[in-house]
């Protein structure tokens, strides 16, 4: 059987989490194909170009240069083409203001970023597999800041 693999894009400007995230993915039973983008003005420009089809889910850093996480989100959320694309946000900050702020405005899921490979890989693949399987629903408060332990969603 032939699975389609899974669009996934990574804005992000910290290349070491770049290269984390890829072999994250690369670990995955999941065939999985990612873009990349560095800040927030490419990635628009990218999700905005008519010839790109809408990625299967978008991780998307807050701090980012040119345009920030909150700006890109906005944007995504307003445009017609975009709104329904998950896009997971990743920081390395947690505050609940921010948590807050991210989930009014639509985002599908707010990762911490873990400080550790092991931790930062297991991530990335429970989200991925968890995503892959149709679980974007509108989320609630309670299952918008997505934990990890023991491998299992909580």
């Amino acid at each position: 059987m032939n699975l389609k693999a899974l669009d996934i894009v990574l804005a992000d400007d910290d290349i070491d989490d770049c290269i984390f995230f890829k072999q994250a993915l690369d670990e995955l039973q999941i065939p999985t194909h990612l873009t990349t983008m560095s800040d927030g003005e490419k990635l628009m420009e990218y999700l905005m170009d008519k010839t790109t089809l809408i990625p299967d889910m978008l991780f998307l850093d807050l701090n980012m240069p040119r345009k920030n996480g909150f700006e890109c989100l906005a944007e995504i959320k307003i445009n017609q083409k975009l709104n329904q694309l998950p896009v997971v946000v990743f920081s390395t900050f947690f505050e609940q203001e921010t948590v807050n702020r991210l989930y009014e405005n639509g985002a599908q899921y707010f990762i911490r970023k873990p400080s550790g490979f092991s931790q930062y890989k297991n991530t990335i693949q429970q989200l991925v597999t968890f995503i892959s399987q149709g679980n974007t629903p509108e989320p609630t408060m309670e299952t918008f800041v997505f934990k990890i332990q023991d491998g299992l969603k909580i």
